[in-house]
């Protein structure tokens, strides 16, 4: 006698099961509405945060809360890492799919990523290297990497063999447990970098041997962040590359790692950075 009303009961548990899922699903944040500065009426850009080599999005973390607290909305896509033919087109797609405006921002390898992934992309308002790569069009990071004396990299790398999709191989490289906190992040105490090697993520060598393919600091303010104690990257060449790019240019006395170590400061270069583009 009740099975005649079960139905529709169950019918109407399953709509509104269904309803609150839908109203649970999150909204893609690419799509999501801008922020807006709580001074003014100005829109707030999205921060796009691009990680290099031996890391991943993580490594931003510092940097993230701190500029949620400040109201930017801020994502950090993970960086392929299988070389700049790849890595770049993957980014580009990325950032095409964000509205509004855009500080991109790189660190080490993740600024060549932006280098080549922001030519032609008109809402990419500002770049901001910090620690990192800025090569011109033509230019090799390995070729850049020897330009001035003081990388511990070449030394500290373990170089892993992997096979490819057509068959050939390619190879990863790692930051050897010995050498890992001495050439990438010495002022972080021993037993974070322990757990940063355990997990980092390797990328192909042909990063290094990769050309450039286009320059957007040619056309796009940007701003530099000069590890003085890097020893990954040469800060002589950090310093070289800058200034050619016409970078608003910080320097502080950290390792290949600011974004960790002194991700206030950090912070307040993308916010210079976010000010000067809006």
């Amino acid at each position: 006698m009740n099975r005649p009303t079960a139905l529709p009961r169950r019918a109407a548990f399953a709509a509104a099961a269904g309803s609150l899922a839908a109203a649970l699903l999150p909204v893609p944040a690419a799509s999501a509405a801008p922020a807006h500065d709580d001074a003014s009426s100005t829109v707030k850009p999205t921060i796009v945060l691009v990680h290099g080599g031996f890391a991943d999005a993580s490594n931003w973390n510092g940097v993230i809360s701190r500029l949620q607290e400040k109201g930017y909305p801020v994502m950090a896509p993970a960086n392929p890492l299988r070389g700049l033919p790849i890595d770049a087109p993957y980014i580009a797609s990325f950032l095409k799919s964000i509205e509004g405006p855009i500080v991109l921002v790189g660190h080490s390898y993740g600024g060549a990523v932006i280098t080549n992934a922001a030519v032609g992309i008109p809402n990419v308002k500002a770049l901001v290297y910090v620690a990192a790569f800025v090569p011109d069009e033509g230019e090799q990071l390995g070729v850049l990497i020897n330009k001035y004396p003081g990388t511990q990299i070449p030394d500290a790398v373990q170089e892993v063999p992997y096979p490819n999709p057509d068959g050939t191989t390619g190879t990863d490289l790692y930051l050897r447990a010995d050498k890992f906190r001495s050439a990438f992040a010495a002022d972080l105490p021993v037993s974070t970098t322990r757990l940063m090697q355990a997990g980092q993520r390797p990328f192909s060598a042909s990063s290094f041997t990769d050309k450039t393919t286009g320059a957007a600091w040619r056309t796009i303010p940007s701003w530099g962040l000069v590890a003085t104690q890097d020893k990954a990257i040469p800060p002589q060449l950090e310093r070289f590359m800058y200034k050619r790019a016409g970078s608003h240019t910080t320097e502080v006395a950290a390792s290949h790692v600011p974004m960790i170590s002194q991700p206030g400061l950090v912070t307040r270069l993308i916010q210079d950075a976010a000010r000067a583009a809006g």
